[in-house]
């Protein structure tokens, strides 16, 4: 199906962020990992994040959708949350042939990095597969690092990517990981560390890109009663400490227990983007609610990013709001931290003024797509003048015309080429794919005034 925007008039209006894909991944896992009952308060319920309970629901949780009714003052109010009866980290394969049975996580590379690490916890094997986007996604690193705590896994393509086969038995001790492919894989080392016999010492290698997914996995460890030790040192002795490319991390996790907890699971700085984004591109106001200022997302980065290209962006403690007047200017911006928002600041810089140079991005080749390429050869599709680099891209603003882009069954490409249809006539290509973290990514944008349409 083809999405596009149908009309708009002026953007005006209040909308709630969509939850954190990130946090609901993380505290469905967590607690199915603890003993005892949590409640999950505004989890997303996208394809992604459904992939994670059913992978839990595999190995032994027990997830229910529930709902119960509150009273504030005289009134109540009916609250949707996900209760999860834990295992206390005595995780079973529930399959009827746990040896050749595959557990299928669709696209969500999310599930397949941390569940990984995690169903080295089983008593009995586990099979991971997914679709052939996620079959492509290399595991090489995760893997290695994991042998060196005593994990076994299988590649049954022999080629270090999916169907996983994941055999029991998770000692701990020492390892290393280099910092520069997946903040996720280190997480999935974290998120099953105190389960094991010995717990783990993670040494990650320079340069460590992606670090605030890790802030953000260690903050809601805490929430769920996992303490984290971490030192940072010196790669080379003869590096200066500002030298930050050399400067390595030391994660120590003793052995634990998983606490049960009731959650609130945090607005999406990277859905809201989006939001953000067309109210700074067509011009308006916009106030977006569940955006909290002291949250580790690294994405938060779109409110500096935003004011730098010339809309006016205020950040209060819960929400945020963006007035803009249509007119944006190019920067130059290094997304290391913050790599999901590559295609949203592409989309901003080709409609944008001037050039915009995006670097910091090589771990983005890794996505759902090759996102640099991808995005280059779809903008290019539609006239845009760009250069392409290894880790990053140049685009020359003002250079695209109307026409359709592909795409690729990536979620972040779809939402975002969608909003280059508010200054031309642009159509996205199997765009019904947003659903894998935004589905609800139409009504929403209909809230502020834009139109769109699936067909």
């Amino acid at each position: 199906m083809n999405l596009k925007i149908k009309n708009f008039s002026k953007i005006n209006g209040t909308v709630k962020a969509p939850s954190s894909k990130s946090y609901s991944h993380r505290a469905v896992i967590l607690a199915s990992l603890a003993e005892g009952k949590s409640k999950l308060f505004d989890v997303l319920y996208s394809e992604d994040v459904l992939s994670s309970i059913r992978a839990c629901e595999a190995l032994g949780a027990k997830i229910d959708r529930k709902k119960e009714i509150i009273l504030k003052g005289d009134k109540s109010q009916t609250v949707d949350y996900l209760e999860v009866y834990g295992t206390g980290g005595k995780l079973h394969n529930i399959s009827e042939n746990p040896s050749e049975d595959m557990i299928d996580l669709a696209n969500s590379g999310t599930t397949l990095r941390i569940m990984t690490s995690v169903a080295a916890l089983s008593d009995n094997e586990v099979i991971f597969t997914g679709d052939d986007s996620l079959k492509s996604r290399p595991m090489g690193a995760l893997i290695d690092a994991l042998e060196g705590l005593g994990v076994k896994i299988e590649s049954l393509n022999d080629n270090n990517k999916a169907p996983l086969k994941i055999y029991p038995g998770y000692v701990g001790g020492e390892t290393d990981i280099l910092g520069s492919i997946s903040s996720q894989f280190i997480s999935s080392i974290l998120i099953s560390a105190p389960l094991s016999e010995k717990g783990v010492e993670l040494e990650v290698y320079p340069e460590f890109v992606s670090k605030p997914y890790v802030d953000m996995t260690i903050s809601i460890l805490e929430k769920f009663g996992i303490a984290i030790g971490e030192d940072n040192y010196q790669f080379h002795e003869t590096c200066k400490k500002e030298h930050t490319d050399c400067l390595g991390v030391k994660f120590n996790v003793k052995p634990q227990k998983y606490i049960a907890s009731d959650y609130i699971v945090e607005g999406d700085y990277s859905s809201a983007s989006y939001l953000l984004a067309a109210t700074a591109i067509a011009g308006g106001y916009v106030r977006v609610e569940n955006l909290f200022s002291d949250s580790k997302q690294g994405d938060k980065f779109i409110l500096d990013i935003l004011e730098e290209m010339g809309a006016n962006v205020t950040q209060f403690d819960d929400y945020a709001s963006l007035r803009s007047d249509g007119n944006l200017k190019g920067i130059d911006v290094n997304l290391s931290n913050a790599p999901d928002l590559l295609l949203t600041v592409a989309v901003l810089g080709a409609v944008a003024e001037g050039k915009t140079t995006i670097t910091g991005v090589k771990h983005g080749r890794l996505k759902e797509t090759d996102r640099i390429d991808t995005t280059c050869r779809e903008l290019e599709k539609l006239g845009c003048k760009l250069e392409e680099f290894e880790d990053g891209m140049t685009i020359y603003g003002q250079t695209i015309g109307d026409g359709k882009v592909e795409s690729h069954n990536d979620h972040r490409l779809a939402m975002a080429f969608s909003l280059l249809g508010l200054k031309h006539d642009v159509e996205v290509e199997n765009g019904e794919c947003f659903n894998v973290s935004f589905p609800n990514f139409i009504e929403l944008m209909g809230e502020i005034g834009i139109e769109m349409e699936l067909k």
